[in-house]
């Protein structure tokens, strides 16, 4: 009995880990996103029965395909510590909801997440999302110091300009909006030519202000994304190839050691040679 037991795990494993099996799920993921955009169309009745149809074998499948998954890991509690495969349970779980009664637009939202497993299912997506989620705490010290820029220019605009255009610049919330249109570029001259009539100079603050927040801080935050990423795909690479992301940096640092003693006995021998010819 273990041996079949033992057996139809190893088959399960094969099937979870085949291309094949990987491409089936992506092509029924890309399929269910069809089915909704579909259902946002007015269709005829046969029509609508028949997307219905396809949207339950779908989500039949979903869960065919995360039981194989789940039978096919050799520790089950593991399963459930990736992220990932938290994310892909809740969805099929979700989906099996009827669409019928009360429940009918939760059905309906969380069918629609099911394209999201397409970022789970493709490990490029899932290192993008991996990285972005790890950049959120260094990009939330600069959207703090973003939004202490934003604040003094909106004081700065409502107490200048507030008699211009009390619909741009009355309180500070409301031209905190105003700056964020002009952060956008959205015809942000129209407001700066308002003000310029009355206040020639101020061109100053709208120029000054987009060079802080759109090519500073925005740069900023590329760069900590792109720095994330790196760190990600280096931990990648060091997966694939079996090794450790901690160990990685002994390693360098003994062979930055080594190729220290190395050279320090070369400077050694350049120095003694002269006195071993005398």
């Amino acid at each position: 009995m273990s041996t079949v037991v033992i057996s139809l795990k190893d088959r399960l494993k094969q099937i979870d880990s085949s291309p094949w099996f990987q491409w089936s799920v992506i092509a029924v993921i890309i399929l269910s996103a069809l089915l909704i955009g579909a259902k946002t169309h007015d269709l005829p009745e046969p029509v609508i029965q028949l997307l219905s149809f396809a949207d339950n074998a779908v989500t039949v499948f979903f869960l065919i395909e995360i039981i194989i998954r789940f039978l096919a890991t050799a520790d089950k509690k593991s399963f459930f510590k990736s992220g990932w495969n938290i994310f892909d349970t809740i969805i099929v779980i979700g989906s099996l909801v009827p669409d019928g009664g009360s429940g009918v637009l939760l059905a309906r939202l969380l069918r629609v997440f099911r394209v999201l497993r397409l970022v789970s299912m493709v490990p490029e997506l899932r290192l993008l999302i991996n990285a972005l989620i790890k950049a959120i705490p260094r990009m939330g010290y600069i959207a703090l110091l973003m939004f202490v820029i934003f604040y003094i220019y909106a004081a700065i605009g409502s107490i200048i300009f507030h008699e211009i255009n009390e619909e741009l610049w009355g309180d500070v919330s409301i031209s905190l909006l105003t700056l964020f249109r002009v952060a956008t570029f959205e015809d942000w001259t129209d407001v700066m030519y308002e003000t310029m009539a009355v206040h020639p100079l101020s061109w100053i603050f709208y120029l000054s202000f987009i060079f802080l927040t759109a090519f500073i801080f925005l740069n900023m935050m590329v760069g900590t994304i792109l720095d994330v990423m790196n760190e990600e795909h280096e931990q990648h690479r060091a997966k694939q190839h079996g090794e450790s992301a901690q160990g990685a940096e002994p390693a360098s640092r003994a062979q930055i050691e080594s190729l220290q003693n190395e050279l320090a006995e070369i400077k050694a021998l350049l120095v003694n040679k002269p006195t071993k010819l005398e």
